[in-house]
């Protein structure tokens, strides 16, 4: 019930976060995203300082999106295994070992830029597929026996602990949240394709509204064909999905090659992570916003890539997998984060937009009072995340299962804050652009340019 609703949930709240970040990105295109945005849009004053931690929580926040998708894969696999070899133990460094090995080879991916659109369009695909197969396979292997209906959409079993069961419900939206977190990552692409302001919006909203049509419908088909709820609880491979296939298609191959599937899938979202994680760091160095700048800020002219800023990301991903040696409560926690780092990195540069009245020249793509309403529903859903999604998921909370995402974020936090009156201030790059005026009051004479805006609209929507 919790994923079943959830994901109308996020998927609406994501709708709103799309339309802002296309919207930006539509009026100021730039690799730098986030961050660029918000040193145009702050007063001169606070630029330089508010831009400096949108550009830090959002880079932070790809670092850890990288190792919860490398986790993720790594867990698939050691359950893959582990489905064939029922006696085989399945331990946290197991599971290390394989992440270091996914991300590694993920890494090869990024090294040649002229790899990346295919690869782009066959994880675009591969997705589609996956979602297509595994779901008319497992309705049509069911049988006809297929759970209720109030089993899916009204049965609610709260098992977390906590009396509330609202709070229970809330603290189950951090899954469905992560699925449609990085919403920003086609943004930081505005620098290397043609018409960015038309383009990077389109590549956004068809993110969420694909996101939403396949997670939804893939949940619910999923939800009906399972037959021992308290096994799926229980299960010993790790991998609660695999167990569903297997329950339905009473075959380990069978469950195994779907579960490959969803494998491939994300093997693809891994790439473009790291493709998405090395143009931030690219970006954020050319403005000094990372020690040793000088070295990120390099292009490879062979590779045509950032191929330095891509090692040292990945050189972080990798410190922050070996987190979860110590602790896999710590490290849940941690990559938990990266959705509440890259909505701060949202919610900045949105309240400087409000501050202004949303009074900026717009970009082919500009929804007038509903580019307003998501702008609120962001720095709403911000303020809300920050809260709830630092809750311990389970009641009473002990060392072993307490909630340390708000550790994360305030730890960056303060990091940040730190270096930034120790060294940032003096080396952070507030360069000049021609964005700066795309900035104006806009006045009733500007009636002209809203007219024109709304040509654009038409012309994207067709």
């Amino acid at each position: 019930m919790v994923i079943v609703y959830g994901v109308i949930i996020v998927a609406s709240i994501s709708t709103c976060i799309a339309i802002t970040l296309s919207e930006l990105c539509s009026a100021i295109p730039n690799a730098g995203g986030q961050y660029v945005w918000t040193k145009i849009l702050a007063p001169k004053k606070y630029a330089a300082f508010y831009s400096f931690m949108c550009g830090s929580y959002a880079w932070v926040g790809s670092v850890f999106t990288c190792a919860s998708v490398a986790i993720s894969l790594a867990t698939m696999i050691t359950s893959m295994w582990k489905m064939t070899h029922p006696d085989y133990e399945n331990k946290a460094w197991h599971v290390f070992v394989v992440f270091q090995i996914v991300h590694w080879l993920t890494f090869i991916f990024n090294c040649y830029s002229k790899w990346l659109p295919t690869i782009a369009t066959m994880a675009l695909y591969t997705s589609i597929m996956s979602w297509f197969v595994i779901s008319i396979t497992v309705l049509s292997c069911s049988d006809g026996k297929f759970q209720s209906a109030e089993f899916v959409f009204v049965t609610f079993d709260n098992a977390t602990g906590w009396k509330s069961a609202g709070i229970a419900f809330i603290t189950g939206l951090i899954n469905p949240a992560w699925s449609f977190s990085c919403l920003d990552s086609a943004t930081h692409m505005a620098e290397e394709v043609l018409h960015p302001e038309r383009v990077i919006p389109i590549a956004i909203m068809s993110t969420v509204a694909i996101g939403f049509v396949t997670s939804f419908t893939y949940a619910i088909a999923m939800f009906f064909c399972i037959r021992d709820i308290d096994d799926i609880l229980n299960n010993s491979t790790g991998f609660p999905i695999m167990d569903i296939y297997y329950q339905v298609l009473e075959n380990k191959g069978g469950a195994i090659f779907l579960a490959f599937l969803v494998l491939a899938s994300l093997f693809g979202c891994n790439i473009q992570c790291q493709t998405w994680e090395q143009r931030l760091c690219w970006s954020f160095a050319r403005d000094n916003g990372i020690w040793g700048s000088k070295y990120w800020s390099k292009v490879d002219k062979r590779a045509d890539l950032p191929i330095l800023a891509h090692l040292m990301s990945s050189v972080l991903v990798a410190i922050v997998g070996c987190i979860y040696l110590g602790s896999t409560t710590a490290y849940n926690a941690l990559v938990t984060s990266c959705i509440t780092f890259m909505l701060l990195s949202y919610a900045i540069p949105v309240t400087f937009l409000l501050m202004r009245k949303r009074q900026i020249r717009p970009g082919p793509f500009w929804m007038g009072k509903i580019g307003l309403f998501s702008n609120i529903v962001v720095l709403c859903w911000t303020v809300f995340a920050l809260v709830f999604f630092s809750f311990p998921t389970v009641m009473p909370a002990e060392r072993e299962t307490m909630n340390y995402a708000a550790c994360a974020t305030v730890g960056v936090t303060l990091y940040c804050v730190i270096y930034w009156y120790v060294r940032g201030k003096k080396k952070f790059i507030l360069r000049e652009t021609d964005h700066d005026e795309l900035i104006f009051i806009r006045s009733v004479s500007s009636h002209v340019e809203q007219e024109k805006s709304k040509t654009s609209i038409i012309e994207l929507n067709n």
